[in-house]
Parts: C-alpha cells; sequence; structure tokens
C-alpha cells in the first residue's frame, strides 16, 4: 500500500512539473489590459527624430538621467541637430548621430555633461522584479516602463542596453558625452553602466534600419531633418504605455518565461530583460507632424 502511495505522488509530483505553469500568449495578456493598465506619456519627455527615412520616437527618462534629458531637450529646442546626420551606422550594433565634425558650438544646450551611468538612492527603489539570473545585474527589472538593472541592495539603478536603447556616447572621458546619441540596434548589454541610457525608443526602428550604411559620393549622408521636442509639436501623436507596476505586467513576464501553445515543447521559465519589451500604443492625430 506504501509503495502504491508513493508511485502515486511521483506520478502528481511529475506532472506538475511537466505542465506549463503559464497558457496564454503574450498577445492574449496584453490584449486583455484594461484602460487603467496603460500610462499616458507626457509628450515633454518624448523627442522626435525626424529623418529622411522617416520619424523616430524615444521616450526620455528624466528619473534616472535628469541632467542628460535636460540637456538634450534644450539642443533640440534651439534646433542643434538640425541638418546634422547620422554618421555612424554598425551593422547589428548602434545608429549614432549628431555633429560629425565636432565643431559645432551649443547655444543652449551644453556640449558635454557629467555622466549619469546610475541613479543612486538611500534606500531600495522598488522595480517590478524579472526574478531571473542575469549576467550584467544582481537585479533586473521594470521601473515606470524602462528596463533597468540594479545593484543587490537596489540603490543603484540603471537603465540596460536593449533593442532601441537611446544613450549617449563618449570618449574616454567619462564626461565628455553631451551632443552625440545613439540607438541600440540589438541588445548591447556589456555597455551597461559606460554610458548613460537616457530613453527608449517607441516607435521607427524601421527608419532607423532603413539608413544608409555607408555614405555615397556625392549624396547627402543619413540627414537629420531635425529633433523636436513633442510638446512643441502641432497636432503630434500620442503615445500610451503598459504600466509595468501592476498584474497585469507581472502576467506578461509570465507568459514570456513559459510560452503558451502547443508548437513549444520546451518552456524554460526563463527569460533575460531585453526579451519582454514593454508594449506601446500610437495614436496618430488628424493633420499631425
Amino acid at each position: 500500500m506504501k509503495k502504491t502511495l508513493l508511485l502515486i505522488a511521483l506520478a502528481i509530483s511529475s506532472s506538475s512539473v511537466l505542465a506549463k505553469p503559464y497558457t496564454k500568449s503574450p498577445s492574449e495578456v496584453v490584449a486583455e489590459a484594461k484602460s487603467s493598465d496603460w500610462r499616458q506619456l507626457d509628450p515633454e519627455n518624448i523627442l522626435k527624430i525626424e529623418l529622411q527615412t522617416g520619424s523616430v520616437y524615444i521616450a526620455l527618462n528624466p528619473e534616472l538621467a535628469p541632467n542628460h534629458v535636460a540637456n538634450i531637450k534644450a539642443l533640440a529646442r534651439e534646433g542643434f541637430y538640425t541638418n546634422l546626420s547620422m554618421y555612424r551606422f554598425v551593422e547589428n550594433f548602434v545608429a549614432q548621430g549628431g555633429d560629425m565634425s565636432d565643431k559645432k558650438v551649443p547655444q543652449k544646450g551644453k556640449k558635454a555633461i557629467a555622466a549619469e551611468f546610475y541613479h543612486h538612492t538611500d534606500s531600495t527603489l522598488k522595480i517590478t522584479s524579472l526574478d531571473a539570473v542575469d549576467g550584467y545585474a544582481p537585479r533586473t527589472g521594470f521601473l515606470n516602463g524602462f528596463a533597468v538593472g540594479q545593484n543587490e541592495a537596489g540603490t543603484k539603478t540603471w537603465m540596460t542596453h536593449c533593442v532601441g536603447s537611446f544613450a549617449m556616447a563618449r570618449t574616454n572621458d567619462i564626461n565628455s558625452g553631451g551632443t552625440e546619441f545613439y540607438i541600440t540596434l540589438t541588445p548591447q548589454r556589456y555597455l551597461d553602466k559606460n554610458t548613460t541610457v537616457f530613453g527608449q525608443l517607441l516607435s521607427g526602428m524601421e527608419h532607423v534600419q532603413h539608413l544608409d550604411r555607408k555614405p555615397v559620393t556625392g549624396q547627402a549622408y543619413n540627414v537629420i531633418k531635425g529633433v523636436t521636442v513633442l510638446a512643441d509639436v502641432k497636432g503630434a501623436p500620442s503615445f500610451k504605455r503598459l504600466k509595468t507596476n501592476t498584474p497585469i505586467f507581472e502576467s506578461l513576464i509570465a507568459a514570456r518565461k513559459n510560452r503558451a501553445g502547443d508548437w513549444f515543447v520546451d518552456t524554460p521559465n526563463h527569460t533575460d530583460i531585453c526579451s519582454v519589451p514593454v508594449p506601446v500604443e500610437m495614436e496618430e492625430k488628424t493633420g499631425g507632424s
């Protein structure tokens, strides 16, 4: 009798291990989100980068890098980037823009500002934890819609280099960055805490990917038509992003860790910080720019 009960217990245990802990796909989870699960983004903290290939929109993060956000908004409002270029494109790495000559002098913004590699707090800064092993940070998760890493105590927080991260290029001097930005085309986590990441692409990666890889003789190379703060653009589109401190977002993480559907035969109950893109919705307005 005891042997029979043991076999039954083992069978139950085995079936629970094999059973998928989550049965909804990421798209099904997002489809169930209520209006209260979304956050309307402030156009004052969105950049519009107008390229020859199309418009790119960037959500800025003043919480973790306030000085970089303030500086690039000042540069945008003075028209610093107009007719400059996306002068560096490295396949599967980054697209970098700004003043290739390094001779243009900002009128309101600053040419260089102090690095903001991470944001320090006296106590633990609460994030929605991914609860997964990460080789680049003791803790990873999400803070107000942005993918972040933290130290073990949660007192140092930084944005991670995932697809579409918006960061400031620099020389060997850590405080030399100020005008030259880049957008990551693929995750580049080894750059974390080596440059200041202060934004995340919301829309327009296809326009970045369509940039020319090399200059063509006699042709302008990847001209930046302009960079503006979205709040200054008449008829601009609006953006909302799924809140990352909600049960629905935790369900999205679970769905990413274990993919539903009969096709999947292996569900590892694991994901990484760059494999959980935060859903964004864009609403165009009639007569938008």
